[in-house]
């Protein structure tokens, strides 16, 4: 025994679920980023915030003038002494104005619809903790999907029942299967539905979503995460059909569309009854004042208007990247849809023309020389359900792109004219994603 001597056990006094935990991954937990890598990875906006910034990064207006459109994003330092504020009623004014487009209801989205959080995955694990009981409850995972859903419920002790994605449609949901599972065990107390999928970047239809809701016995919540929902097409957003399911909870974040991954600000809109029990047991001030007026500011119109032409820059540059990706030798299909900021791409053992087949000992190669020896560092997605040989590619910028598909190209070509070798290099790096890599 060192220090102190104690009779304290790590491995008989932490939770036996926490002690088996594995934890969430992300590609720079392989590659340290160190200022100079081409992050093409964790489908940020490659493009930088949503604010009227000047080039050395400080806002264009640089004081509020009175007007709630033109507020600068601007943080009140000398404040920083006072707690912030507890409700951040302005906030989740600001989110339901940008989500009331009565697309799919003539009812108005009210603050008493939100709960806002630390990213979404403040709303994951505090909808798990609301609704599910440790040990005995389970939830409902739809894979290949987003890995923090499983891992929150590990967290929670919670069991994680899956019912895939039609891998022979697009990943396309399959409600009656989901349906059914719910019919046959009423522990699932939550149905996490991602949309645009992550890694499959195609959007729930809404029909698919309503036969879920539909349920005639099952008594329980469906969640749906918009994060990427920005990219889809308009209209696509189902928040403001909260108002017409009391089950129904629609997850966003300012982290990928608004390019504020560094803020931490995710919402979940649902019904009044659910969003005051979420709101009554998160911690009294979860939302910074600095994350609260960045995300206020971006709410703005003049900043909306830097998020939609940032995110036209990205569409521009994901269709530049369908046409020219399938053009290097040894890229197979794109899997999924196209309704988000990533593309999942196969990675073949040989070019198209030759035969080539998904394979995720190739796929595995061309993701570490990448990030090794070219600066570019992407996601391996070849062990989730239907994603073979895949990885899964952010939208950068357009010299981002550049650079992507001239290393690619070069990547390709050096392990594709070396294949008897490379495949049997790499095994044990894919052995070990499959085994420990749980982020989708």
């Amino acid at each position: 025994m060192t220090g102190h001597e104690s009779p304290f056990d790590l491995s008989t006094c932490a939770r036996p679920n926490i002690l088996a935990l594995e934890p969430y991954r992300c590609a720079r937990d392989d590659y340290k980023d160190d200022g100079t890598n081409i992050l093409l990875d964790a489908n940020e906006n490659a493009y930088g915030p949503a604010l009227e910034l000047r080039a050395e990064g400080k806002p264009k207006h640089g004081a509020v003038n009175g007007h709630v459109d033109q507020r600068a994003a601007e943080i009140d330092l000398l404040g920083l002494n006072r707690y912030p504020d507890p409700h951040q009623n302005e906030l989740k004014q600001l989110l339901c104005a940008l989500r009331n487009t009565h697309h799919h209801t003539s009812r108005n989205l009210q603050p008493e619809n939100l709960f806002v959080g630390s990213g979404s995955d403040e709303a994951i694990d505090a909808l798990l903790r609301c609704f599910c009981t440790p040990g005995r409850d389970k939830i409902l995972t739809c894979p290949p999907t987003y890995g923090m859903y499983a891992v929150s419920a590990q967290v929670n002790d919670l069991e994680v029942v899956k019912v895939p994605l039609d891998t022979s449609k697009a990943f396309k949901l399959r409600p009656e299967a989901i349906n059914a599972t719910l019919s046959s065990d009423p522990s699932i107390k939550i149905v996490y539905v991602c949309s645009p999928g992550n890694p499959t970047a195609n959007i729930v239809s809404k029909s698919d979503l309503q036969q879920i809701l539909e349920h005639p016995t099952w008594n329980g919540v469906v969640v749906l995460d918009e994060a990427y929902i920005d990219f889809a097409p308009e209209g696509s957003s189902l928040a403001e059909w909260v108002n017409e399911w009391p089950n129904l909870v629609v997850m966003q974040t300012l982290s990928k569309a608004f390019g504020l991954a560094g803020i931490r600000l995710g919402a979940a809109f649902t019904s009044p009854p659910i969003a005051r029990l979420l709101n009554n047991l998160k911690a009294p001030y979860n939302i910074s004042s600095p994350t609260s007026a960045l995300a206020c500011a971006a709410l703005q119109p003049r900043n909306l208007a830097v998020m939609k032409r940032n995110r036209e820059k990205i569409l521009t540059q994901r269709d530049r990247m369908l046409e020219e990706l399938p053009q290097i030798p040894g890229v197979g299909r794109f899997l999924g849809g196209f309704d988000s900021n990533f593309l999942l791409v196969e990675i073949l053992d040989k070019p198209r023309n030759e035969g080539g087949r998904p394979n995720n000992e190739t796929a595995m190669a061309v993701y570490e020389r990448l990030a090794d020896t070219k600066g570019v560092v992407v996601r391996f997605r070849g062990k989730e359900v239907g994603c073979l040989g895949c990885l899964r590619i952010s939208v950068g910028t357009a010299e981002e792109v550049d650079k992507l598909l001239e290393r690619m190209r070069s990547v390709l070509r050096d392990i594709l004219s070396n294949r008897g070798q490379a495949p049997n290099i790499h095994t044990e790096h894919v052995k070990e994603h499959e085994a420990n890599d749980v982020i989708a």
